[in-house]
């Protein structure tokens, strides 16, 4: 497959948010788009951090005639320092130069993707954010973020804070020692389960909830007492342990459909869980608060809700970190203009499932082609 290489300047953003300098002062993103590079429809396909420029929709979208860039934020690969304000202001310079090209152009949010395009539609639509959740102001104007035709949600989970809060160890019990464990809340102890009692499943989630709370206040005590210094600290970085405990990992009959036990990762979600490098591992103060907290503004479903767009909603029915549950709240966010498909067995990633693939890009052509 050709395709052609687009550099997009951007808006600077926070200090350091690259240990690069040549990104600080010439601050620009990098994506791909493949098939036509005019025409009547093109879409994005964006991630928060994800590098999306090898993307299993890229080939079968261009065959089909549809241009699809493939859009990496300025957070590639990195998420300790990102910031949703600032990414969605990285899908505006997307979707400006798709427009000079395109009639119609829309948004494929895949995983992590999904909250980010509805975040970045709901405020093309009316914008409304001037400020991160850790009170940084933010440079946005409605000329930044274009609006989009409709949103496309592919195996999209409904948000960082979501996510986090159901993968975070409800066991760990010291949030400075990686190996602290109350083994009644360890859903790796055997004698917990699996199958896991709608008791122990309670007590877990309500533990989860707790501890992200928790985390958030220290992080906003930390935040307010480094800016009050007479020589303010701007911001901090911080680890957060034990990052892959979601009971539906293990209980197969929890948010039940097609998958897998054990997540979506290689290796086991103990080995995950306990491992150097997963979600929200490393964090700045102000990163944490706008993305993994609930006082994030990327609030997939609830910025759904607040768009006028159509919405195709794809559901993988053996992704093993999307579940039914998930998908429902994707769903009542958007009642009345949802185009709902199931992706029989589809996986979160589409490891060889080529016929899959081939599925989710009919759906998605026909679909865009009805648009506007």
């Amino acid at each position: 497959m050709q395709s052609e290489l687009v550099v997009l300047d951007v808006k600077p953003g926070a200090a350091l948010e690259s240990q690069s300098g040549h990104f600080f002062h010439h601050p620009r993103i990098y994506c791909a788009l493949a098939g036509p590079s005019r025409g009547r429809v093109g879409a994005i396909i964006v991630h928060p951090t994800s590098n999306f420029m090898g993307h299993y929709l890229l080939e079968p979208m261009a065959r089909r005639g549809v241009g699809l860039l493939a859009l990496n934020t300025r957070y590639i690969g990195n998420d300790s320092v990102l910031l949703m304000e600032r990414a969605i202001q990285d899908i505006g310079a997307g979707v400006k130069w798709m427009r000079e090209r395109f009639d119609t152009v829309y948004l494929i949010g895949n995983s992590g993707g999904g909250s980010l395009v509805c975040f970045y539609q709901a405020q093309a639509e009316n914008l409304t954010v001037d400020r991160t959740p850790a009170g940084d102001p933010v440079d946005l104007e409605p000329s930044d973020l274009p609006p989009a035709d409709g949103i496309a949600l592919a195996a999209a989970h409904p948000g960082r804070p979501y996510l986090l809060t159901n993968w975070l160890d409800a066991s760990l019990s010291d949030e400075s020692d990686p190996l602290s464990c109350d083994s009644s809340l360890d859903i790796f102890n055997k004698e917990n389960g699996p199958p896991f009692p709608a008791e122990f499943v309670a007590r877990v989630r309500a533990a989860q909830k707790a501890r992200n709370e928790r985390i958030t206040r220290r992080v906003k005590s930390r935040l307010r007492f480094l800016r009050s210094l007479p020589d303010p600290v701007h911001d901090e970085p911080f680890l957060v342990y034990r990052t892959y405990a979601d009971p539906r990992f293990l209980d197969l009959t929890l948010d039940a459909n097609d998958r897998k036990p054990g997540g979506n990762k290689k290796t086991s979600a103990r080995s995950v869980n306990y491992g150097v490098n997963n979600l929200a591992r490393f964090n700045s103060l102000t990163a944490w608060m706008s993305q993994w907290s609930f006082e994030s503004n990327a609030d997939g479903p609830g910025n759904l809700a607040k768009t006028s767009v159509p919405v195709l909603h794809l559901e993988y029915t053996a992704d093993g970190s999307i579940f039914p549950s998930d998908t429902r709240l994707w769903s009542a966010a958007c009642e009345g203009r949802e185009e709902f498909h199931r992706i029989r067995m589809g996986t979160h990633y589409m490891v060889d499932q080529a016929g899959l693939v081939e599925e989710v890009a009919g759906r998605l052509m026909d679909w865009g082609g009805r648009l506007g």
